[in-house]
């Protein structure tokens, strides 16, 4: 069961549609805002199947009842929300922002630093995770790191710095990511 468009005028961006952002898109679209994700022409996913980002290579994707459809045009996105499909744009730059003019960014990059996301983007910017100081680079930054104060919305400050270590899952930290002995690409091929 969907719920109505409560908040449909109100226009969502959110850069970035890994697993972090796409949870954010959740959250909003059930509340019935309208959203518009924007991607890289290849997204970083850690989390694919449950990343509407997915969506720039399989061209749709869908995470429990939320639908994700890759738009090739500001237009298309139009044309998608009023079915009720989340747009993700290939737009790397952020050059969608101006001219959709949205309400609301939230960066979900989750890129531990200052990219180009900025104050004036829209009447309100928030940003997840390290990197953002809430009044100077974003209006509010949400923390992420796990402990009491993951998901508080921080009005000045910063969220806490990026440690670079996981965090503790079934009493295992660092030893559970694999790294890449060598710089590279990847490319999987099928049997």
């Amino acid at each position: 069961m969907t719920s109505p468009r409560l908040f449909s005028e109100t226009l969502v961006l959110v850069r970035g549609a890994g697993d972090l952002a796409s949870g954010v898109a959740a959250r909003l679209w059930r509340a019935g805002f309208s959203l518009v994700m924007i991607e890289l022409p290849r997204p970083v996913l850690v989390r694919r199947t449950v990343a509407l980002g997915e969506a720039v290579r399989a061209r749709q994707v869908q995470v429990e009842e939320l639908i994700a459809r890759r738009a090739g045009t500001i237009e298309e996105s139009a044309d998608l929300l009023a079915e009720g499909i989340i747009p993700i744009l290939v737009d790397p730059a952020g050059e969608s922002i101006p001219i959709l003019m949205p309400t609301v960014v939230i960066d979900g990059r989750m890129a531990k630093r200052t990219l180009d996301t900025h104050l004036n983007d829209a009447p309100l910017v928030i940003a997840l995770g390290p990197g953002f100081t809430a009044g100077q680079d974003v209006h509010a930054v949400i923390e992420t790191n796990r402990g009491h104060n993951l998901g508080r919305a921080l009005w000045r400050g910063s969220a806490e710095p990026n440690t670079g270590t996981p965090g503790l899952v079934a009493g295992k930290s660092a030893e559970r990511v694999l790294r890449a002995p060598i710089a590279g690409r990847v490319v999987g091929r099928r049997p």
